[in-house]
């Protein structure tokens, strides 16, 4: 008796001879298979028995991509739209048997036993991963694939086999209403937890932890590096040489920098932003302040995932404002909801910066060291104006208890705990009230290119990920935070 194994990835079979799962009704003795041929359908492929005939064996291989099993004695054709209906009309009579089955088996991605999986033709497996997109397993369905070919930032998975889209609310919606129409039945998981991660080298970890170089800090001062990307790349760097602690660190070989960057992608696990961000922390080192040549180094830069971003409603905004009761507090949310700003952008403004004439305000030396005007709202004029009464700020707009710009740490915490007041289940960060500003000006017909402008995106593609582009002026434009019902 012959025995197959059935890989299928997205509706995709792979076949080869394994001792314990049976071929079934397509089993047949040697003098069965000289008189007759016997076809079985498995998700995408055909695999069909046959006696040897030179001419049979010709019209096979007129098919794209045919291969024949010796291990299994059989052929194994890919399952196009009308393949099956070429084989019956070209084996008329001969045709014994001819069986679809309903199942095929699926790689879902995870670890362990459960990466298998056996689904129904009428089945689709939806698996939200842990950076928040969606991969959709089924086997094929034409209106399936041409719905999440309209999805932006859908990709197919030749090594896996199936599509990976943004997850979003209306994403869902979209993939399960597709569902529906088809009359596929949809299972949606969320991704198993892996292995636990291994934590960041920190002072107590290891003896004599080393800071990152005077040079290395005034070379990024002197190319004139933000403030955020000199700090992210000295607490990069400082991670890689406290990882070779022993090491001097201007013997650290190519070598040794190809197995740190393997060490956090193993063991570390780190984001494909953190990994990418760390390659350019080591470069800078070795040929910006050493001025040593350019190299790539061995260890591939990741393919970045991505996302769609985290949105909240016009009432969930009004419900987090109207949970922030300190007013200082809702000031800066309101501040940086209504114009769309950065955390970073919100913590440098100077008084100076709002200009209630023009009812606008300024952002200077943004991100790409550049200036920008943005909305200045309405309402949150009128909150400004109570919190600087009560507050007295002296120079900037958000100072702290000494003067010094407002932290982002602190700003993060207060918008968590007003988020955590109202119930919200979105994972929603500051960023969130930027994506939220640039959403709710195009549901109320703001033109995308003005929304690129509020926003300080140098590229439209950037602005794109919202919404289509609607025509309406500037001067129409009004902030979404004057729309709000707010105490």
């Amino acid at each position: 008796m012959v025995y197959l194994h059935i890989h299928s990835i997205a509706g995709i079979c792979r076949i080869g001879v394994i001792p314990d799962t049976p071929l079934g009704t397509i089993n047949q003795t040697p003098m069965e298979l000289h008189n007759s041929v016997s076809i079985e359908v498995i998700g995408r492929r055909i695999v069909l028995k046959m006696p040897k005939n030179d001419t049979d064996i010709q019209f096979l291989r007129s098919f794209r991509y045919v291969r024949w099993d010796a291990g299994a004695y059989c052929w194994i054709i890919p399952h196009y739209q009308n393949t099956l209906d070429l084989l019956k009309n070209y084996f008329g009579k001969r045709l014994s048997k001819c069986i679809v089955r309903p199942e095929y088996e699926v790689n879902t991605g995870n670890t362990g036993s459960t990466s298998k999986r056996i689904l129904k033709k009428e089945e689709v497996l939806l698996i939200k991963t842990s950076v928040g997109r969606l991969r959709v397993l089924f086997a094929s369905n034409q209106g399936m694939t041409q719905t999440i070919k309209e999805i932006p930032f859908h990709h197919w998975d030749v090594r896996n086999k199936w599509w990976s889209v943004p997850y979003s609310e209306g994403i869902l919606k979209k993939i399960q209403e597709t569902a529906r129409l088809q009359q596929l039945r949809i299972t949606m998981e969320d991704e198993p937890i892996g292995e636990k991660k291994v934590a960041r080298i920190t002072p107590f970890d290891v003896p004599n932890y080393r800071t990152c170089p005077e040079e290395y800090v005034l070379k990024l001062q002197e190319l004139r590096y933000s403030q955020q990307t000199l700090k992210t790349y000295q607490s990069l760097f400082e991670e890689f040489i406290n990882y070779y602690h022993r090491w001097d660190i201007n013997r650290i070989d190519e070598s040794m920098i190809t197995a740190f960057l393997r060490y956090l992608v193993i063991e570390r696990k780190v984001s494909t932003s953190y990994q990418n961000q760390s390659i350019n922390a080591i470069k800078f080192y070795y040929e910006r302040v050493l001025g040593g040549q350019r190299k790539v180094y061995l260890v591939d830069r990741p393919r970045r995932e991505r996302t769609l971003p985290e949105v909240l409603s016009e009432q969930e905004v009004s419900n987090v404002l109207n949970a922030t009761l300190n007013i200082k507090h809702k000031a800066i949310l309101m501040t940086i909801y209504s114009a769309g700003l950065r955390i970073s952008e919100a913590i440098a403004l100077k008084i100076k910066d709002i200009d209630s004439q023009r009812m606008q305000i300024r952002v200077a030396q943004s991100k790409g060291k550049k200036d920008r005007y943005t909305l200045l709202s309405t309402k949150t004029l009128e909150v400004l104006r109570q919190y600087f009464v009560m507050y007295r700020p002296v120079q900037w707009l958000f100072e702290g208890p000494n003067g010094t710009p407002y932290s982002d740490r602190s700003i993060q915490a207060i918008l968590k705990h007003s988020v955590a007041k109202t119930g919200i289940k979105k994972k929603v960060t500051v960023h969130t009230l930027r994506h939220s500003f640039a959403t709710h000006l195009l549901e109320h017909g703001t033109d995308l290119r003005y929304i690129q402008v509020l926003l300080g995106h140098e590229s439209s593609k950037t602005t794109e990920i919202y919404t289509h582009v609607t025509t309406r002026g500037f001067e129409q434009i009004k902030s979404p935070l004057d729309r709000l019902d707010l105490e």
